[in-house]
């Protein structure tokens, strides 16, 4: 078999030859670059989004280095260990707040997982890349990070980051330059940051002074004509009670203008722009701390409504909820929901700017008036007591939701059976179907989607360590606990294809560093009961040092130019070379 460039090789010794086709093999394989001319993404595959971490040993002093870094005795703590993965997020357990940055890789597949080619968002650990340039990391733990989402005209894919060199610690608890909480233990300051990347490869960059304390999550780009805005969810504050109006208003669903210029050439954005706003109160509940009632995660728009979701965190409730733009009744209550619970109007469309709030009222009441509600049918109960832990959604139509349940994290572990117990035991964890029952008016839960997911039955990952995590004294290999971010497709024999990135459980000190899945499913989708027939595959599986985080479709799919993708082979397996 002819192989492609040999000829450059004719004349070489056996054993030349061999290593010189080895290094070829690795530099076709290595990420494009952001400023590469002849770079394509193809309309129909799909974009995966990877956490890297470079795995320098030198990144933390075991001992020496004080966590979180400049901190002020007693608020300090050594390092337990070096920067070596994955032993790196044990320090976790005496930093809560400890990440590192590290760099983020657009990954173009075929809809079978196999990868077509790579694209690093540029970073400080590229050539030439100096401060003054254009550049995003993402924080290696942070499993909430780099969600992608298609634009709302499907031009161009957005996603979330930060505005920081590679290695830098604790960036997703850092405040932001205009938003500075005294009592965040994290004292740095970086500007958040989203990207957008079209069909050629092409970045550009949108900075912010939102989710001050803590971390955005995804972001969509409403590029209609005259529109040129974000929709963003996330989260702020890591600091004490009353925390700064900065922190209340830059948290949960945000809007801002998508910048042309370059970061550099960017002026200061300013205070955080709020989209939306929701308080436990809109249930008659009592007030929670204000600005953690909107600690969103999944991001999605249909049909001219933003939809969010919240699934962690100790405060307001775990749901899905939409953005309310109808207008407010005679006592100021959403008219969608005057009662926090509803369904959004026919006639609804996407907001192109912020929405009003007193500011007088920040420190009482948050951001009001409110004008979120929760979706009718979903859980109402406090997170306190949810066994709901939502986060990636996807409409197939206009009565058919897949919500992705990533589960309770817990990480209880039976030696005697080799299984994460907790895990293993959740019914509501995976891919749930909700149908909308047009008498009821509401929407109901037909089935979850569990099987092929292996529920808390720990796998293992080339390189990745065995046994038991002295830190932990848990093991180290993972188990998947759920899903995150989903995106599917409708078929025309009446399937639906959804494509998910597992969460895990497992002993590693921060379960986020753990290298999770890609997994597929089809879906009958006039089915109401669950199928026996249909199986999660998995497609992807990460490698050592890195993490899945989004899943969306490549720029420009939709747009009658998509791939001719009959992708019907058998999914990657974790030991292809191809699907690493």
């Amino acid at each position: 078999m002819a192989v492609k460039g040999l000829r450059t090789f004719v004349g070489l010794p056996r054993a030349v030859l061999v290593s010189a086709l080895l290094a070829s093999t690795a530099l076709a394989s290595m990420p494009a670059r952001a400023d590469q001319d002849d770079f394509h993404f193809r309309p129909g595959h799909l974009l995966l989004s990877r956490a890297v971490y470079d795995n320098k040993a030198s990144n933390i002093a075991a001992g020496v280095t004080q966590l979180p870094p400049n901190c002020v005795t007693p608020n300090c703590a050594a390092a337990t260990t070096d920067g070596t993965y994955p032993m790196v997020f044990s320090n976790d357990l005496v930093d809560s707040s400890f990440g590192i940055t590290a760099k983020i890789v657009l990954d173009e597949l075929r809809l079978n997982g196999h990868r077509v080619q790579s694209l690093e968002v540029p970073n400080s650990g590229q050539h030439g890349v100096t401060s003054n340039k254009d550049q995003m990391v993402t924080s290696f733990p942070s499993k909430s990070e780099i969600g992608l989402n298609l634009s709302i005209d499907r031009h161009s894919v957005s996603f979330m980051g930060y505005i920081a060199p590679i290695d830098a610690i604790d960036v997703s608890n850092s405040n932001t330059p205009d938003v500075v909480d005294s009592t965040n233990p994290v004292t740095s300051s970086f500007s958040r940051v989203i990207a957008t990347v079209d069909e050629h490869g092409r970045f550009r960059f949108t900075k912010t002074n939102a989710y001050s304390g803590n971390n955005g999550r995804a972001a969509i780009l409403n590029d209609r004509p005259g529109a040129n805005v974000f929709y963003a969810t996330g989260n702020a504050g890591n600091g004490s009670n009353p925390q700064p109006n900065g922190v209340i208003i830059g948290a949960g669903a945000q809007i801002m203008t998508a910048a042309r210029a370059s970061l550099v050439d960017q002026p200061d954005p300013g205070l955080p722009t709020p989209a939306g706003s929701f308080n436990v109160t809109e249930l008659s509940l009592k007030a929670d701390k204000i600005g953690k009632d909107t600690n969103f995660r999944g991001l999605t728009v249909f049909n001219d409504v933003i939809y969010v979701t919240k699934g962690s965190g100790g405060n307001g409730i775990n749901t899905v909820y939409f953005i309310d733009n109808s207008g407010f009744d005679a006592n100021g209550k959403p008219l969608a929901c005057p009662n926090g619970v509803g369904l959004p109007s026919a006639s609804a469309k996407l907001p192109t700017t912020p929405i009003f709030y007193d500011a007088s009222k920040l420190q009482t009441l948050g951001v009001t008036p409110y004008n979120m509600c929760v979706l009718k049918g979903f859980p109402t109960n406090l997170a306190k007591t949810a066994t709901s832990f939502p986060f990636g959604v996807w409409f197939a139509d206009a009565k058919t939701l897949y919500v992705a349940d990533e589960g309770d994290g817990t990480n209880t572990f039976s030696a005697a059976t080799s299984t994460y117990t907790a895990a293993a035991a959740q019914t509501g964890a995976g891919l749930q179907k909700w149908v909308f029952d047009d008498t009821a008016k509401t929407w109901k839960l037909s089935y979850t989607l569990q099987a092929g997911l292996g529920l808390g039955v720990p796998y293992t990952v080339r390189g990745y360590p065995t046994g038991n995590n002295a830190a932990t004294g848990l093991p180290w290999s993972p188990a998947t606990d759920g899903l995150r971010n989903i995106v599917g497709r409708v078929n025309p024999d009446g399937t639906a294809s959804i494509w998910a990135i597992t969460s895990t459980v497992s002993g590693g000190g921060d379960q986020g560093a753990d290298p999770n899945r890609l997994v597929m499913i089809k879906d009958k989708l006039a089915a109401t009961a669950l199928p026996g027939s249909e199986t999660f595959t998995t497609v992807r599986t990460a490698r050592f040092a890195e993490a899945l985080r989004g899943v969306s479709f490549t720029p420009e799919t939709g747009l009658g130019r998509d791939a001719d993708d009959h992708d019907g082979g058998r999914p990657c397996d974790r030991d292809d070379d191809d699907c690493r």
